[in-house]
């Protein structure tokens, strides 16, 4: 996100937190400010895979939705959902229709390859910059909402404009970056004539993964065929790491 922008939700968080110091912990790391196209849930390392390849996939639709433009998002306004999670609103202009048909396009991509994508209601383009959810103890402490009032001072407040220079396929699960945002499976980036090299980077990544996968496979399979053997009659089979791990990651969500 663009220096200006993030300057500016830190004042609008800074101006919250002066009138009531329990929401600090309510607030979004500078480091994790994003505009989500798409929520999906790949429940294991496969399809993990396949979404890295719908990801690249997708590039092309991109560049054939922008015709050679640069797709500029300017940001101005606050909004809530609920006075529940509080965002920085995407200004109404030319640059609404190209990101919707954006955000259609990669559902419609993901969904081609079988991944459950996309949520009922309808694709609205927000940033973050609280939640009250992140800090479950507020509602005992009797802070139910989030007050208009904390943020008057800046309903048609101009925060700046951010270019879109990339989309990442994320994980909201695992541990994020040093920097606070998201662990990142993978990226393209749009516009870029020279992006051809970060997608060649993509691909070998994606083969290696692959390459492991299947030889995580085999050696689960040969794990088990000769516990069989050393075992005649016993059916059961070895629960190996690979099993455990995707067992964790049953419920993960990607953005």
């Amino acid at each position: 996100m663009s220096v200006q922008i993030t300057r500016g939700i830190k004042i609008l968080q800074n101006a919250i937190i002066q009138q009531d110091k329990q929401l600090a912990k309510a607030m979004i790391s500078d480091g994790s400010f994003h505009i989500t196209l798409l929520v999906m849930q790949l429940l294991n390392e496969e399809e993990v895979n396949i979404g890295i390849g719908a990801l690249l996939e997708l590039k092309p639709f991109i560049e054939e939705i922008l015709q050679g433009k640069q797709l500029i998002l300017p940001f101005q306004g606050i909004d809530t959902f609920g006075n529940q999670v509080g965002f920085v609103k995407l200004a109404e202009g030319d640059h609404i229709n190209p990101l919707l048909e954006i955000a259609e396009t990669a559902k419609r991509t993901f969904q081609g390859k079988g991944i459950l994508a996309g949520e009922n209601r309808g694709f609205k383009p927000h940033l973050t910059f609280m939640k009250l959810s992140k800090a479950p103890w507020l509602r005992k402490k009797g802070v139910k909402k989030i007050d208009p009032e904390f943020y008057e001072k800046f309903i048609s407040h101009r925060f700046g404009e951010e270019m879109v220079h990339r989309i990442d396929l994320c994980s909201m699960l695992k541990k994020k970056q040093s920097n606070g945002y998201y662990h990142c499976e993978s990226s393209i980036v749009i516009g870029d004539k020279n992006g051809g090299e970060p997608d060649d980077a993509e691909l070998v990544r994606l083969s290696k993964r692959l390459v492991e996968n299947a030889v995580l496979k085999a050696v689960q399979q040969y794990l088990e065929e000769t516990q069989n053997k050393s075992k005649p009659g016993d059916g059961s089979s070895v629960k190996t790491q690979e099993a455990d791990r995707n067992g964790t990651d049953s419920d993960n969500n990607r953005k």
